[in-house]
């Protein structure tokens, strides 16, 4: 795992130094750098060290100097492809670098490497025979990319701090992109906070012409249903062991490494079938799993946490998040986050990473399940949706609402009041809307009165839109999934736990993305994935073998965090000079703390973007 950098035009030496510098706790093990101001190509890449660790510098160039890589990520497969590129005539130097497969990779198979991979990664290589750079960034955005073209000057990096060091990069803040932050809490790929900056979306590569000077950017993967054709009459049965099977793959592969690996365990479904699956490949006492607690009950997991540790024979560690912890983190989270996002989970992810990495340099999570097996509370919601839009009519629905309105507050995890408010806001707009709108930090009406000026919804959600109408299936659980997938996994989940774990210098892997165990559920029907009231259904029946049965009954819980509760409280506090429009903040804050309204995400949305300095993007009201 790595931080990477570099720019193909103007710059020198230094300025390569102090991008890498910034991507330093991405890579505390080692540094190189390749600085050719003759063909103005300049790579620089900070390493944690987790496979082949005395063969893995980079850059890293073939033998006859064809091509040369920087790569952030793991490749899984890399021992299989290593296989069949010695047999395609490939001489490798280094004794298990999936870096060097990358290289030979590339000889072989050009543009086309991305497809043969199975892993999470962000890299760049330099292709002296073609003249050009080719970037590619995996098909979930597990691992970051930014780049920007100015002029004759391509530059890319892992986060946005490193690219503000290079002079070409103007760091001028988007108003467009500020907007999609309060519709959305976070910024979609390609979108950046700066006008000049983009994320390379993921399962999509960059090709840089290095004599025409020119970028092409082309879409090599997306996420898309492709139901089996038929279904078996032992179907249910065939499936689940073929999803066991894979995942229990997944896993392993993920546990590969040269450094201690261990898992987060958070007493939910999905994270406790992962260490559950470890266990069995490392070794009952041999696996070190963590979690985090909650003062407040109705947000804490760890008593399932220890339950299945107990179970399965794990050698289990937990933390606690309270108030003071969570006054204590916020300055130094502030201060490195790199790209806002309005997500208080990063608070105990955080923490979580921390916390893991004084035990081991890598460990296994559960990321991914919620979004592919409709694991999240909309996903029920949509299901009475649309039965819902067709028989109560528009007055009726508007008088719903005002009683609803009238619900008194509660703080308490995902409570009534908080559910039924948002799932009725977004029955208020189209079906292609409904998603989006039900996770918005902001109403619509209240983005209208932020930037004093309606909103373009069109414009505002139009990555939700697309992944939505592009959707091959109309089946709304499956558009439901899609959406999740291609903007939340993408921007927010993901993001989070990259930038958390790597302050920490942490490598996190995520087995339910692994692309076999997908590409199977891509083809597996939704009621395998949802049946009733019953999430995840193919994977509760997988870990019945696996897990105590109260950890198979229980509810979705995600990792939420009390700070609609400290808000109201005057525990943590928001400062509404802070950001645009003062008056409207001050008027969320004030609700708020009296109880009149829960604002909590809207007021996160302030929190986190507080930092950038918000009042001073490009055109503010």
């Amino acid at each position: 795992m790595c931080g990477i950098a570099g720019f193909f035009g103007n710059g020198d030496a230094d300025v390569l130094r102090r991008m890498t510098d910034r991507v330093r706790h991405r890579g505390p093990d080692d540094e190189g750098f390749l600085a050719d101001p003759l063909q103005g190509a300049f790579l620089g890449q900070r390493r944690l060290s987790v496979v082949d660790i005395a063969g893995g510098h980079q850059p890293m160039s073939t033998a006859d100097d064809a091509y040369t890589i920087v790569f952030n990520g793991e490749i899984y497969n890399f021992r299989e492809l290593r296989r069949e590129l010695t047999e395609l005539g490939a001489r490798f130097v280094s004794d298990h670098s999936d870096t060097e497969v990358l290289l030979h990779g590339y000889r072989q198979w050009g543009e086309r490497l991305p497809h043969h991979l199975n892993g999470m990664w962000a890299f760049a290589i330099l292709d002296r025979v073609r003249h050009r750079v080719f970037f590619s960034r995996d098909r979930f955005g597990k691992k970051p990319l930014f780049w920007s073209l100015r002029g004759d000057t391509l530059v890319f990096a892992s986060e946005l701090t490193s690219m503000r060091e290079h002079p070409s990069v103007r760091g001028e803040l988007s108003e467009r992109a500020l907007r999609k932050y309060f519709a959305h809490g976070f910024v979609p790929a390609p979108l950046t906070f700066f006008v000049d900056v983009n994320k390379l979306p993921a399962g999509h590569s960059l090709t840089f012409d290095l004599g025409a000077r020119t970028a092409r950017i082309e879409r090599w993967w997306q996420y898309q249903p492709e139901p089996f054709e038929t279904r078996p009459v032992d179907a249910e049965t065939r499936w689940t062991e073929e999803f066991s099977a894979l995942l229990d793959k997944a896993v392993a592969r993920r546990l590969v490494a040269d450094v201690p690996v261990g898992c987060f365990l958070s007493g939910g479904l999905d994270s406790s079938t992962v260490a559950a699956l470890a266990i069995h490949h490392t070794g009952r006492d041999r696996l070190k799993t963590f979690s985090i607690g909650f003062e407040e009950a109705s947000f804490d997991e760890t008593g399932y946490a220890r339950q299945v540790a107990a179970h399965i024979g794990a050698d289990h560690q937990i933390e606690t998040l309270s108030i003071q912890r969570a006054l204590d983190i916020l300055p130094d989270i502030a201060a490195r986050w790199d790209e806002p996002i309005a997500d208080s989970s990063m608070l105990p992810t955080y923490l979580l990473c921390q916390h893991a990495r004084r035990h081991v340099t890598v460990a296994l999570g559960g990321d991914g399940a919620d979004e592919l097996l409709a694991g999240y509370d909309p996903f029920r919601a949509l299901r009475y949706a649309r039965a819902y839009e067709k028989w109560v009519p528009k007055p009726v629905h508007r008088a719903i609402s005002l009683l609803a309105a009238r619900l008194p507050v509660s703080h308490r995890y995902m409570s009534f009041d908080f559910r039924a408010k948002r799932t009725l806001r977004g029955l208020d707009h189209p079906p292609h809307l409904w998603l989006p709108v039900w996770m918005s930090p902001l109403a619509p009406s209240e983005l209208d009165q932020l930037f004093n000026a309606p909103a373009d919804l069109d414009d505002v959600y139009s990555e939700a839109i697309d992944a939505w109408d592009s959707c091959a299936s109309t089946d709304i659980i499956e558009r439901t999934i899609a959406y999740y997938i291609r903007l939340y996994l993408q921007d927010d989940i993901l993001v989070k736990v990259d930038r958390a774990s790597m302050l920490h210098s942490l490598e996190v892997r995520a087995p339910f993305l692994d692309i076999d165990l997908v590409d199977f559920l891509r083809r597996l029907p939704a009621d395998m994935k949802l049946r009733g009231s019953t999430s995840k259904y193919i994977l509760r029946q997988a870990a019945r073998p696996l897990l105590p049965s109260e950890v198979l009954t229980r509810g979705k819980q995600g990792f939420g965090v009390p700070i609609g509760r400290w808000l109201h409280e005057g525990r943590l506090q928001v400062d509404p000079m802070l950001g645009i429009n003062p008056v409207f903040w001050r008027r969320l804050n004030e609700e708020h703390g009296r109880g009149q309204y829960d604002h909590r995400l809207a007021l996160q949305t302030l929190l986190a973007i507080a930092p950038l300095g918000a009042a001073k993007f490009a055109g503010s009201p």
